[in-house]
């Protein structure tokens, strides 16, 4: 089928476009870019080449072979353990390793969508050979109570269908686990960290002697770090050896990685009691915050700190006050040949963050709207507006406040801002989708969001971008949720954007092609809306999936809906379009079929419908005649619908079809 189709959605929506529209898409395709980069970094996709290149860097956990012969014998595995564990790392690679079938491997929803008792387990769902992920991880009480209370059933399909599901456990629940699903658990315990930095090395051509690797600050952090941090511990040292070239050598890079990771809060809070005073401080993590800027921008960042911290202002004469110079000394920092300030030891400016939020938890509203207004200002360059955001999000997300992430995309895409935020909140909502702890609770988010009719057009804009383009990596489902949603309330831009984002994703995924279906005709019954109307025009194809009962169903009730509805004019050209699919002859038989169930013995709709294929068919096209052969097999089909039997007479005079 063509996907070019653009004038139902067009029809359906009229979009109205803000005098700085061009300005708009400026901002959004930066926005995009910056999350395409943030995700290179960052990757979380459980997309094939995506696990390819983690099943290389693999390390197997204690009890992976066991979890494999769980899954193997039951079709299902729960996997418990430590946060940090690598447990989503295992889950995916027991079903990576699994025959792979058409669209077979995908996460189960962990938000409730839709309904507020919705179940992650939607048996219709299931496909031969599906591979399934659950992550419970972060699951409150109810949601992992509800959750054991339909495994049994669920599991009984999935063995009739030889699918399997790895489901990751939620480890502060662990007393709650049902014993008659103790069977089924596996724990998996932390492989050797030391034995995971040396597979990511090797993987990029890195290969340290042992003891290189044995130094007692790279051992120090090992002990303690989460698997997550020793990958990126890798990364960084790749970057460095990209950046510093071979002849620094790995004990260099190592130095460098190490010292950007190693926590320092303990030498910060030595500093901030025996030198700093208050307005110090604010200088202290005003550079921190815009490490690598210009003195006038951590100026003018630390007055601003200081104002919002309502701290009494220095009545001496601006000349009896030191100036940047000496106050950049004071606190470890000078200004680089670049013009940019840095503090001079390695990784100090991470330390004083994780300082100042740690252990001045009273201050980080103060702090969030600090940064909400720091960069509403136009001074910062994008790559700087980038370092400021990740920066907060880290020590935000770290501190359990992933509120306060949530609260600066809005604010930044709130009415009457300017589209220069739009990026900057794209961003922002990218760390939160992409943590491991708190992804569950942007999601969530997300969806309250998109079926609000109340949304300025920036925030509709920046949440389609992020669920098209950082959801659909992970969520996939989920994504889809919210941008329908987002589609049908959303008005101008963001509506058409979410409508396209949607067919782009159904193109080529025949499980998210059949989601999208269902979901347009789940209120065929009482009539779909115009947006639902269009993008099912689009996406209705004679070819596509036409011999699956469930898909056939729903296209049965998307034509009903759209030819009850809608006058016979505006659906002629989507009837033309399916019937040209007929020619092919494979998919005739159902595809009629279709059309003429669709009509449920309405013997007007089923004459608007005779007569437009009447005309299609008498259309100027060197296909005439099998043309005519198709609309004689649809008007054979009318009247088994009716029951009659076909007539050697004009059709058209005999039954009133003209």
């Amino acid at each position: 089928m063509s996907w070019g189709h653009g004038a139902y959605i067009n029809e359906a929506r009229s979009a109205v476009h803000s005098g700085d529209g061009p300005q708009v898409n400026v901002y959004l395709e930066a926005a995009s870019s910056r999350l395409r980069e943030q995700a290179r970094r960052r990757p979380r996709t459980i997309a094939k080449d995506e696990r390819a290149r983690l099943y290389q860097r693999f390390v197997p956990p204690t009890h992976f072979q066991q979890a494999r012969k769980v899954l193997n014998a039951h079709h299902a595995v729960l996997l418990s353990g430590r946060p940090g564990s690598g447990l989503r790392a295992a889950a995916l690679m027991l079903l990576h390793e699994l025959p792979e079938a058409e669209d077979s491997l995908h996460e189960l929803p962990d938000t409730r969508d839709d309904e507020s008792s919705s179940s992650p387990f939607d048996t219709a769902d299931i496909r031969d050979g599906d591979r399934l992920l659950l992550d419970l991880s972060q699951a409150d009480e109810t949601r992992y109570i509800e959750v054991q209370n339909q495994l049994s059933d669920f599991r009984e399909q999935l063995i009739r269908r030889g699918a399997h599901l790895t489901v990751i456990l939620p480890h502060h629940l662990t007393y709650l686990l049902r014993s008659d699903l103790r069977s089924l658990t596996a724990d998996i315990e932390r492989p050797s960290a030391h034995r995971v930095l040396a597979v990511h090395l090797r993987r990029d051509g890195i290969s340290p002697s042992a003891s290189e690797l044995d130094t007692p600050e790279l051992v120090a952090y090992l002990a303690k770090a989460p698997l997550r941090d020793v990958a990126d511990l890798a990364d960084r040292i790749r970057r460095l050896r990209d950046t510093a070239g071979d002849e620094a050598g790995f004990p260099n890079w190592l130095r460098h990685a190490l010292a950007l990771l190693t926590d320092q809060t303990a030498r910060v809070a030595g500093d901030l009691v025996t030198r700093h005073t208050g307005r110090r401080r604010a200088l202290l993590l005003a550079l921190a915050m815009f490490h690598d800027t210009t003195p006038a921008t951590v100026f003018t960042a630390s007055t601003a700190l200081l104002k919002i911290l309502d701290h009494p202002p220095d009545e001496r004469p601006r000349l009896e006050h030191s100036d940047l110079n000496a106050e950049f000394k004071a606190i470890g920092a000078e200004t680089q040949p670049s013009g940019h300030v840095r503090f001079n030891k390695i990784g100090y400016d991470r330390a004083v963050r994780s300082h100042f939020w740690t252990y001045l938890p009273d201050v980080r509203l103060q702090l969030r709207d600090w940064i909400g207004e720091r960069l509403e200002q136009p001074w910062l360059s994008q790559k700087e507006r980038e370092h400021v955001i990740a920066r907060f999000s880290e020590q935000g997300l770290r501190t359990g406040r992933p509120e306060d992430l949530f609260a600066l995309a809005c604010r930044w895409t709130a009415y009457n801002t300017s589209p220069k935020g739009m990026p900057d909140a794209a961003q922002v909502l990218a760390y939160g989708l992409s943590d491991e702890q708190y992804g569950r609770y942007f999601r969530q988010q997300i969806y309250d969001l998109s079926i609000s009719t109340e949304l300025s057009p920036r925030l509709q804009q920046v949440l389609v971008l992020v669920c098209s383009e950082v959801m659909a990596q992970t969520h996939p489902d989920q994504a889809l949720v919210r941008l329908h949603h987002l589609a049908r309330r959303a008005s101008g831009p963001a509506g058409t954007d979410a409508e396209r984002s949607l067919l782009h994703m159904t193109r080529s995924d025949n499980r998210l092609y059949r989601l999208l279906l269902s979901r347009i005709n789940t209120e065929a019954a009482t009539g779909q809306g115009d947006v639902d109307a269009a993008l099912f025009l689009v996406l209705a194809d004679a070819a596509r999936l036409i011999r699956s009962a469930t898909v056939r169903a729903a296209l049965i009730a998307g034509w009903a809906g759209i030819l009850r509805r809608w006058s016979w004019e505006r659906w002629q050209p989507g009837i033309e379009r399916w019937l040209t699919v007929c020619e092919g002859g494979r998919y005739r038989g159902p595809a009629l079929d279709v059309l003429v169930i669709a009509c449920r013995d309405d013997s007007s709709r089923l004459g608007s419908l005779y007569r437009v294929a009447r005309d299609w068919a008498r259309a100027p096209t060197d296909r005439a005649s099998l043309r005519g052969e198709i609309t004689a097999a649809l008007l054979q089909k009318i009247d088994r619908s009716q029951g009659l039997e076909p007539s050697a007479s004009s059709p058209d005079r005999n039954r009133g079809y003209t």
